[in-house]
């Protein structure tokens, strides 16, 4: 039978990501619209953004922060160009957005020395065979594929190589430790579900030293350069953007991170997402028709809850068939206006893709689960009736 409860917030998008509980364009009512994002004001907001990920997210104070253009894949592109190719290169393959790192460092780079680590969608590679002396490229959150790294300490302490970590569905969702972490990079829009387009990059002592002692053998455009005369860019990682950033966007990522510390910080922040993945996994466990993608649940992410069905009549299906089945449970729950844009990742298995960051509530989840039942009854008995 239908549900008769909705969700309060039916968006579960994997990105951009639903606001904060509470959200409302009457919090940005002090966003400096107009004015000059170098002006001493504009810069004290930018400013206001790094020093609140710091204190929140608990980054070292010998570690600098900058916003840089273009989101996530701005930021980790902009590292990957102006610090790789100095030693050989790992690429840990996990997801489609690993994948796309991967391809730029073998195909466009063009380096010589580089590794490649695959897993299949749902799986991790073999993390104990990763030499961390070489330059290591991952995602820590595949947010494609539901997997997460279950640590970081495969990563050597005494390093001779740089990490560079894109986070942008782990940060807020995982305490990270940034001891291993030398280039890191993440988006406002993933676990913040701020407004899209600008991007975190943060580095470690070691990447700053890469920065002034090599220089790539290629050209950098204006947007990826962090060096001048030889030296970091230290307006850079103060607020001084690249380029103009907005000022709307701006304030809503301080209103999301005052929203972040007034749940508890960074513990209150990963405790919910513990929770949106457990009101999941409590459903998935009663389940005859759905699993998650991600096998292990060391492995298995909290915020891109990845879903496969595992109902053998979906499995009879010919593969051209499942992606429209699964199309059909999408479009019945959209209908409804119970759950938007839960399709999984258009390289992924076919299945559902529900986002569990710390903007969503735990709550709505779990009644999500009972809409996911009904649309898939639905969904099967229309398939079935078709067929005969």
């Amino acid at each position: 039978m239908k549900p008769q409860q909705k969700p309060l917030n039916p968006n579960f998008s994997s990105g951009p990501c639903a606001k904060r509980p509470g959200w409302s364009l009457e919090n940005l009512q002090g966003a400096l619209l107009g004015r000059s994002h170098r002006a001493g004001v504009g810069k004290a907001r930018l400013k206001a953004v790094l020093d609140m990920h710091r204190e929140i997210l608990g980054i070292p104070a010998d570690y600098l922060i900058a916003i840089v253009p273009a989101s996530d894949t701005g930021a980790i592109e902009m590292a990957l160009w102006s610090m790789l190719g100095a030693r050989g290169v790992n690429a840990l393959v996990t997801d489609s957005f690993s994948g796309d790192w991967a391809k730029d460092i073998q195909d466009h780079l063009k380096l010589d020395d580089v590794k490649q680590f695959k897993a299949p969608y749902g799986e991790m590679v073999d993390l104990n065979a990763v030499d961390t002396d070489r330059d290591t490229v991952f995602v820590y959150n595949g947010t494609t594929a539901g997997t997460r790294l279950p640590n970081l300490d495969w990563v050597k302490a005494d390093r001779a190589g740089l990490t560079f970590c894109d986070a942008t569905s782990a940060v807020f969702a995982y305490d990270l430790d940034w001891s291993k972490l030398d280039v890191t990079t993440w988006s406002w829009q993933k676990a913040l579900g701020s407004e899209a387009a600008h991007g975190m990059l943060v580095l470690s002592p070691r990447a700053v030293e890469r920065l002034e002692s090599y220089v790539p053998d290629r050209p950098l455009p204006k947007i990826f350069r962090m060096t001048k005369g030889g030296k970091i860019n230290d307006g850079l990682f103060v607020g001084e953007t690249l380029n103009t950033p907005s000022m709307l966007a701006v304030e809503d990522c301080l209103d999301a991170l005052r929203w972040v510390e007034s749940i508890g910080g960074l513990k209150g922040s990963v405790q919910r997402c513990a929770n949106n993945l457990a009101a999941i996994a409590c459903w998935v466990e009663q389940s005859d028709w759905v699993d998650f993608l991600a096998g292990d649940a060391a492995v298995r992410s909290n915020t891109s809850i990845t879903l496969k069905i595992v109902d053998p009549w979906f499995a009879s299906l010919d593969e051209d068939a499942q992606m429209p089945f699964i199309g059909t449970i999408v479009k019945l729950l959209e209908n409804e206006g119970v759950a938007y844009d839960i399709k999984s990742y258009r390289s992924a298995p076919a299945g559902l893709r529900i986002w569990g960051g710390t903007t969503i509530e735990s709550s709505d989840l779990a009644i999500l689960t009972q809409w996911l039942d009904w649309a898939y009854a639905n969904a099967k008995a229309e398939a079935l009736a078709k067929a005969a």
